[in-house]
């Protein structure tokens, strides 16, 4: 990112032919993640991301669902908006192709391409992909008829078309690539510098048998030719920042971009096609261009007739957006291609989340209320632990040069969990409670203060992938996140004296595979339910009563609860999420579905009876650890409640 005062990153604006899927999810969620890096930095940061709707593929999938293809752009376009509001992604600005400013713009890039002699009008014979909006050279067909990216039938077309002289610009592109070395991963842009080194084509630009695009300017008086959709599409990144229209504060603060953030099916498009035009109508060419690999799940890859193509949403919902993030991230090499499975997923959110990151967070506050009534002092990190202190930052303060610059996502995340593993074994060395035994007091205090800095360390720099999971975490060291204290951590500066806060553990454990269950059809889970019912109301009947042995009933634990926050779950008719004492040293989050009987007001404070080993659960986004019991008969429901009062914790027998 280096030191210049701005920073403007994009994704490729989405193909509205489908509704979001992993892989747009994988790309946004890349770019939200360096945005905020960047912010952080401080550097004055745009984002932007958009959709593509324009092209023959959108006016047939809009005929195909009876609908024009305005209608059908505008119903999948604002998925995508949806999804990346309901995942938090931190946008500056979401373009869409059929905004009249990005018309305009496009055919002011046309106009003056045209105008320099870098357009002119021919005939187009060939081989067209339509589902990748591409033509395609009978050399690189298979077997003669299929693209080489999708694999579907290519069309032979004939037309008059308007060609851009991209051949004029191969030594200019050749020489972009290989003296700038624009493109991530390297190996992606030596691919890209033979396929311009084989030799470059004219494009052809526009087309003449859909209507569904933007029209030439109309001082070419050809109505009825519509723009090729790259071109179209490509000069969102400017339009976007005001390009053709009177007001270009943005566009002469940001540009040129600083990140293209791609799949790689599109990188030719961006590192051959973009630079050309940007060539022709003498802008500045991006500076970075990152392509990454695709997802498939199980090994095979994702299409609807295999029923196996990810929801990110589903995901989301059933593991938490940020551990989805950061399986996204750490899981795969970007640039490489990744296999979504949920057993990798679990493993890493039990593992690296849960036993390396929590573990040693719920260590802390364990030791520090338990020894010092929660109360850390780093005064004497450096007196006892300067080595292992020193060790931690040449860990992190190399991080953005060496990884980040090179899209290295999954190294950063490796490097920064040393951090986390040099605590935890700090701590199985050196033995705190031993220390305290020994009257070492301040040695115990120094180790402390030391856990406590590095994991202030690892909240400022995981903030950007994980933004909650950060966010809680220095929550709990009395950390506020901002440009500020991520230079003071990342200069080695101590926190100052202060009071752990308890938070609820972050990653509790997952025992078995979520998403499964929850993408189920529900019929066909009533069916199973039902059946399996059946079974056992026969085994019943002839056993001649429902028993259980005492064994079992001392299985379930049942404990006095103090509610202590009530509120209302939106969109909900029954739910309410309430935070119970249980007398552990926090509140446990319970969701019960008692709205029709009770006002969130009238339940601070009320004592209930809480089964507190059942296993957690989500419940509209919200997870509940544990169960209140009632009592329900057709007068309605009643918490069962002790009928004198005892202290949270207080066992049920």
């Amino acid at each position: 990112m280096g030191e210049c005062k701005k920073y403007y990153l994009t994704t490729p604006i989405y193909y509205v032919n489908d509704v979001p899927h992993i892989g747009h999810a994988y790309t946004t969620i890349i770019a939200d993640t360096i945005a905020r890096y960047a912010r952080l930095k401080g550097l004055d940061t745009f984002f932007l991301t958009g959709t593509d709707e324009h092209g023959q593929k959108i006016e047939e999938s809009a005929k195909k669902r009876g609908k024009n293809p305005k209608e059908y752009a505008d119903e999948i376009s604002s998925k995508f908006r949806e999804l990346w509001d309901y995942f938090g992604i931190s946008y500056d600005k979401f373009i869409r192709t059929t905004d009249p400013e990005h018309i305009r713009g496009v055919q002011k890039a046309f106009l003056t391409m045209w105008e320099k002699g870098d357009i002119y009008k021919g005939v187009y014979e060939g081989y067209y992909c339509v589902s990748c909006e591409s033509f395609v050279a009978p050399s690189n067909l298979v077997n003669g008829e299929f693209c080489p990216e999708c694999g579907k039938p290519t069309r032979i077309i004939k037309e008059e078309s308007y060609f851009f002289r991209l051949s004029k610009y191969q030594d200019q592109i050749l020489k972009w690539l290989k003296e700038k070395k624009p493109i991530l991963p390297e190996s992606r842009g030596n691919e890209v510098i033979r396929f311009v080194e084989e030799g470059l084509k004219d494009l052809s630009i526009t087309r003449t048998t859909f209507d569904w695009g933007i029209k030439l300017p109309p001082e070419l008086n050809e109505p009825k030719h519509v723009i090729y959709v790259w071109l179209d599409a490509l000069f969102n990144y400017m339009t976007a920042l005001g390009y053709g229209s009177e007001d270009t504060t943005l566009l002469e603060k940001y540009w040129p971009a600083d990140l293209h953030i791609v799949g790689k099916d599109i990188l030719k498009f961006h590192a051959v096609y973009w630079p050309a035009f940007l060539m022709s109508i003498g802008y500045p060419l991006p500076k970075k261009i990152a392509a990454h690999g695709w997802w498939t799940r199980d090994g095979e890859k994702m299409s609807k007739s295999k029923g196996n193509v990810i929801d990110p949403r589903q995901v989301a919902d059933a593991y938490g957006l940020d551990n989805f993030r950061y399986f996204l991230m750490r899981e795969v090499p970007f640039g490489a291609d990744g296999d979504f499975s949920e057993r990798a997923l679990i493993g890493r959110i039990n593992n690296d989340l849960g036993n390396d990151l929590g573990n040693l967070l719920n260590r802390l506050i364990g030791m520090a209320y338990k020894y010092f009534d929660g109360e850390i002092d780093s005064s004497n990190v450096e007196k006892y632990y300067g080595e292992i202190w020193k060790e931690v930052l040449e860990i992190v303060q190399p991080l953005e040069e060496k990884y980040l610059h090179k899209m290295q996502l999954h190294r950063f995340l490796e490097e920064l969990w040393k951090v986390l593993r040099i605590g935890n074994r700090l701590i199985d060395s050196e033995k705190p409670w031993e220390l305290m035994k020994k009257g070492e007091k301040e040695k115990a205090m120094a180790l402390l203060g030391t856990i406590a800095n590095l994991l202030a360390v690892v909240a400022v720099n995981l903030y950007p992938f994980m933004p909650k999971t950060g966010e809680k975490l220095a929550e709990s060291l009395q950390l506020k996140i901002d440009t500020e204290n991520f230079k003071k951590r990342l200069e080695g500066e101590l926190l100052p004296k202060f009071k752990i806060q308890r938070i609820p553990p972050l990653f509790p454990r997952i025992e078995k595979p979520l998403l499964e269950e929850q993408t189920k059809p529900q019929s066909e889970k009533g069916e199973k339910k039902g059946k399996k019912g059946e079974k056992s109301a026969q085994k019943d009947d002839k056993s001649g009563a429902n028993l259980i042995s005492i064994d079992d009933f001392f299985k379930v634990q049942l404990k006095i609860g103090k509610i202590v926050v009530a509120e209302e779950i939106k969109k909900s008719k029954k739910l309410l999420r309430l935070e119970v004492d249980l007398g552990e040293g926090r509140n446990r989050q319970i969701v019960a579905g008692i709205k029709e009987w009770y006002k969130p007001e009238d339940l601070i404070g009320k004592l209930v009876v809480v089964v507190a080993n059942l296993k957690p659960a989500k419940l509209m986004g919200y997870k509940s650890e544990g169960m209140l019991l009632a009592g329900k008969d057709e007068n309605g429901l009643s918490l069962l409640t002790p009928d004198t009062p005892r202290k949270p914790g207080s066992p049920v027998s």
